[in-house]
C-alpha cells in the first residue's frame, strides 16, 4: 500500500511528494497469461528446450516484456547485459544465457551487439532481447545487426480484450495491497485508452488520489483519474495537482 505523503518546502507550487512503497510482483506465478502473450510466455517456459538460441520479445510499454525477462532470468540464471557490456560478453564467449532489454532504445553498442549475436549463433548461447518497436524501426546505422536479429524467433505481446485489462488492474492494485470494487474496474476499462501502459498510469493516479483524500478508491476517484488523463492527452493540463476534497 502507498506510504504516507510528505510535503517538501522546496517543491514547486506546493505540490506534494508521494513515497510509494509497493513492489510489483514479478514471479512466474504472477504473470497473467492471455491471448495476446501466451506464445511469448510459452517460449520462455520452454527453456532450456529452445530449438534456436535468440528470442525477441516486442510490445508496448508495460506489456509484460520485463516480467518475462525476469522469469527467464530466474529459470536460466541469465545475466542482464548493460549497454556497454556487449562487446566484452561476445569476446568472453561461453554459453551462459543473456538478457538485453530495450535494445531499440538504450543506445547499445551496435558493433558489440552484432558480435554478440554472431557468438550466440555459433555457440548456441541463449539470448533474450526485448524491444518496443519492430526491428524495421530500430535506429540502426547498418543492416548487419538487423539481418541477424531477423533470424531470431520473435513474439509480440499485446493486450487483446477487456478481461486482460481488468486482470492487470487487479494485479496492480494487489501489488499495492488495495481492494477495489470490480464494478470500478469495469467502469475504467469501458472508458480508458486501451493499453497496458495506461492501466499502470491510471492505477498509480488512483492510488495517489485515494491517499490524498484518505479514502478507498471509489468511482468518483476513477472518474477523476480518467478526466486527468484526458486533459493531459488534450494538452490542457501539464501537471498533476492532487487535491484533497471530500469524495462523493
Amino acid at each position: 500500500m502507498a506510504l504516507p505523503i510528505s510535503s517538501e518546502p522546496d517543491e514547486p507550487n506546493g505540490q506534494l511528494t508521494f513515497e510509494l512503497g509497493h513492489t510489483a510482483a514479478q514471479g512466474e506465478a504472477d504473470f497473467m497469461v492471455g491471448e495476446g502473450n501466451e506464445l511469448a510466455y510459452g517460449r520462455i517456459m520452454a527453456f532450456p528446450h529452445w530449438p534456436d538460441p535468440i528470442t525477441l520479445l516486442t510490445g508496448p510499454a508495460k506489456s509484460g516484456k520485463s516480467h518475462l525477462a525476469r522469469i527467464f532470468a530466474d529459470r536460466s540464471h541469465a545475466v542482464f547485459a548493460g549497454a556497454d557490456d556487449l562487446a566484452a560478453l561476445a569476446t568472453e564467449g561461453g554459453a551462459r544465457p543473456l538478457i538485453v532489454e530495450d535494445v531499440d532504445r538504450l543506445d547499445y553498442d551496435e558493433a558489440g551487439l552484432f558480435h554478440l549475436l554472431n557468438q550466440s549463433m555459433r555457440a548456441q548461447r541463449p539470448v533474450l532481447l526485448t524491444a518496443r518497436e519492430d526491428v524495421a524501426n530500430w535506429p540502426l546505422a547498418t543492416d548487419d545487426v538487423r539481418s541477424r536479429i531477423r533470424r531470431a524467433t520473435a513474439f509480440t505481446l499485446e493486450l487483446t480484450d477487456d478481461i486482460q485489462l481488468s486482470q492487470m488492474f487487479v494485479k496492480l492494485f494487489g501489488d499495492r495491497q488495495l481492494r477495489v470494487d470490480p464494478r470500478i474496474i469495469a467502469y475504467l476499462v469501458a472508458r480508458m485508452e486501451r493499453s497496458a501502459e495506461e492501466v499502470v498510469i491510471l492505477a498509480d493516479i488512483m492510488d495517489r488520489l485515494a491517499l490524498a483524500k484518505g479514502t478507498a478508491i471509489t468511482r468518483s476517484i476513477a472518474a477523476d483519474a480518467l478526466d486527468r488523463r484526458q486533459n493531459l492527452r488534450g494538452g490542457a493540463r501539464q501537471e498533476q495537482d492532487w487535491d484533497t476534497e471530500d469524495d462523493e
